[in-house]
């Protein structure tokens, strides 16, 4: 690093000319932080352009994601695949260099980042995964999972509240390997923050237990690296870098001003910046002496070269935890894993049990987790009620210097357990990015509960793990009406619905706990997609089932008129639902075949999956021509692609008082729903 003011230039330069080509991008950012990641990219950051998916390698999160052409910049000086010919196509159809940063997408980027402070919550979710497998797999003298977290964050990152329940829980779990850089420029898109951004920073981040270091010059590399390195030094707590930077550092009108944020420079003030910088080069060009001072994959292949070596002395010394940890960090399941499923869901089926299907999920939970020790659970500070714990996953919990506290020993591990379920407290949000951290990370596959009204708080960042499809899994209970007295503010209505639309979201309502084992089994599979699952607060009866293979595919025929003692009837109706409406469907279905009227339940528990199905599967279950009614306690509006001619549901908020009575109330009877079927068939 001979030119570090050249290598901070060419960065200022590649990102104020791919925003005015782009016509469209955040310039300011970029600018003001070049410094900052000359810092860190060029003096600290344990990476390999060659392989960005090298396990031991640190992982860097751009938060405030606008600012895309820093890490973009970055990644094609430092060698990564990504050619100058992308950086000419920021935001364009089909580019690598979209407009926020995009993991799967862009070479060397970890996460999606844009929504402001779900980057550094994901940080904080990349940090713990890092602490937990360390704690897990390293031995001495084999410290084969030693990396850090860095992130890099701005004024809207800190003032989203997420960042209050991230941080507070950074804290919490005493993540020493995480670090985050504070790009401090006091401007946002309305103007200087003064106004409304009165915060403390320094003492916030030293209540939730955090090293702070700063303010210092974040356009002062040699400052900024000794901070870092300090930092590294601090392995008890996480730490926070506040950097006083200039947005638009080097351009004479816009820098410290809201222009330099979301708009580009203009071809004159870019001419005056370049004069400015010195910087003689025309747009996208780059002189060698830049791609040398830059370039990170001699330094790459050693830093992979070493930890090679390091695994391979690991592998022989203790060779399955080797190969376990292989395992986990590509995703894969156990070899036993469909045998663990199998009987998981011959178990359900064969007791047929009367439980909450969020009773039913703990059981399912309690041979997944035995099984998997990569799942990784929690709760919103629900436990009690989401039953997300099992006999495998003791509480998650850290001694006075940090290190994972293990539960007491057993026949079956001496050493005890670590700590395998998370009590993140009330913060549904933070809950939910930091599990798309840990996923993203690798080696874990994490879920976490709360009552599915509650989804609201968390939804975006439900939706980000569905946008870059990672496996992570929602357990939501509570899911109607039915959890009765506590009423419409925690009774869930449009939450089904509202889940089912985002793309690539699976969502399972299952009606009891065969349905729910399957629901979880396919969960475990999706390797890129994540999952909700909708659970009962109310006990639900067991549906007899002749065969139970067609249950993964979403939606399956649970009873035909024969069931019932109709045989040889054509049927003349299907009545398709979910969850614990399907005991509805099922006392209609009995209802209607003493009027002889025959008539065809489907259990449809997963819309999400049953629409993935071929054309003559879904034929097949609901052929042409038979009317269909839909019975579901929440928002109608979904159903109506079915084709059916009605839909016994609930389209207003819901009531407080006792479950059975608010049933009635709203007509989610077996009476009601037989009359509905009547009145279709008479049209």
């Amino acid at each position: 690093m001979a030119n570090q003011a050249l290598m901070a230039n060419a960065i200022r330069a590649l990102a104020m000319d791919a925003v005015q080509l782009a016509n469209s991008g955040h310039p300011g950012a970029p600018m003001g932080m070049a410094d900052m990641a000359v810092a860190l990219w060029g003096e600290h950051l344990k990476h390999n352009p060659a392989n960005p998916h090298w396990f031991d390698r640190d992982r860097f999160v751009l938060s405030n994601g606008h600012a895309s052409m820093l890490i973009y910049s970055v990644l094609h000086l430092t060698g990564y695949a990504l050619p100058i010919e992308e950086l000419k196509h920021f935001r364009q159809l089909h580019s690598k260099t979209a407009g926020h940063p995009e993991t799967g997408i862009t070479p060397g980027v970890e996460t999606t980042t844009g929504p402001l402070g779900q980057g550094i919550t994901n940080a904080v979710g990349f940090a713990l995964a890092e602490k937990l497998l360390a704690s897990e797999f390293n031995r001495k003298g084999h410290d084969i999972v030693d990396h850090h977290t860095y992130a890099f964050l701005g004024d809207g990152c800190l003032m989203e509240g997420i960042s209050h329940e991230a941080a507070a829980l950074a804290g919490a779990w005493k993540l020493g390997k995480l670090i985050a850089l504070y790009d401090d420029n006091g401007i946002s898109i309305d103007g200087p923050v003064k106004p409304w951004f009165i915060d403390n920073t320094e003492e916030r981040f030293k209540a939730y237990g955090w090293h702070v270091i700063g303010p210092i010059d974040g356009h002062d590399v040699k400052d900024v690296s000794k901070a870092i390195e300090k930092a590294k030094k601090h392995g008890d707590k996480p730490t926070l870098i506040i950097c006083k930077t200039q947005i638009g550092k080097g351009s004479p009108n816009r820098a410290n001003t809201a222009k330099a944020h979301g708009e580009p420079l203009g071809a004159d003030e870019i001419g005056l910046t370049r004069s400015a910088l010195q910087w003689t080069h025309p747009p996208f060009e780059l002189p060698p002496a830049v791609y040398e001072e830059w370039d990170a994959k001699a330094a790459g292949a050693k830093a992979e070269a070493a930890w090679n070596d390091k695994f391979a002395a690991y592998a022989q010394a203790f060779p399955d935890l080797a190969a376990e940890f292989t395992r986990r960090m590509k995703g894969e399941l156990p070899k036993t894993f469909h045998q663990t499923a199998f009987d998981t869901v011959v178990a359900a089926h064969t007791k047929g049990e009367t439980v909450a299907s969020r009773k039913a999920s703990q059981l399912a939970l309690e041979a997944f987790t035995s099984a998997l020790p990569e799942l990784l659970g929690g709760s919103a500070d629900l436990t009690g009620s989401n039953l997300t714990n099992t006999k495998s996953t003791p509480s998650l919990r850290f001694d006075s210097h940090g290190n994972v506290v293990r539960s007491e020993g057993n026949e079956q591990c001496p050493d005890g357990l670590p700590g395998r379920h998370i009590n993140y407290g009330v913060r549904e949000f933070g809950m939910a990015a930091i599990m798309n951290g840990v996923a993203l990370h690798g080696g874990y596959i994490p879920y976490g509960g709360t009552f599915l009204t509650f989804s609201d708080y968390s939804r975006n960042a439900i939706r980000m793990a569905a946008l870059m499809k990672r496996r992570v899994i929602h357990v939501f209970t509570h899911d109607s009406i039915g959890l009765g007295e506590d009423g419409p503010t925690h009774q869930s209505i449009e939450h089904a619905a509202s889940l089912r639309l985002i793309p690539n979201l699976d969502v399972w309502r299952p009606g009891d706990t065969a349905e729910t084992a399957v629901a979880w089994a396919v969960a475990l599979q999706n390797t890129s997609r994540p999952t909700a699952l909708l659970l009962s607060r109310q006990n639900l009866p067991y549906s007899p089932k002749k065969d139970l293979s067609d249950i993964s595919k979403g939606a399956y025929v649970l009873s035909e008129p024969e069931t019932v003692g109709l045989k040889n009837k054509t049927v003349k109706a299907i009545i398709i639902a979910t969850g614990s409406e399907v005991q509805l469907a099922l006392k209609a279905q009995e209802l209607l075949a003493a009027k002889k009227i025959a008539v065809r339940v489907v259990s449809m528990p997963s819309t999400t999956t049953f629409d993935r199905q071929d054309v003559a599967y879904k034929k097949s279950v609901l052929p042409k021509g038979t009317p269909r009614i839909a019975v579901e306690m929440g928002a109608t509006d979904g159903w109506w692609k079915y084709g059916v001619a009605a839909v016994v549901g609930i389209d207003t908020y819901g009531e407080s008082a006792p479950a059975g009575v608010l049933f009635k109330h709203f007509g989610f009877t077996a009476e009601n729903v037989a009359a509905t079927v009547e009145a279709a068939l008479k049209r």
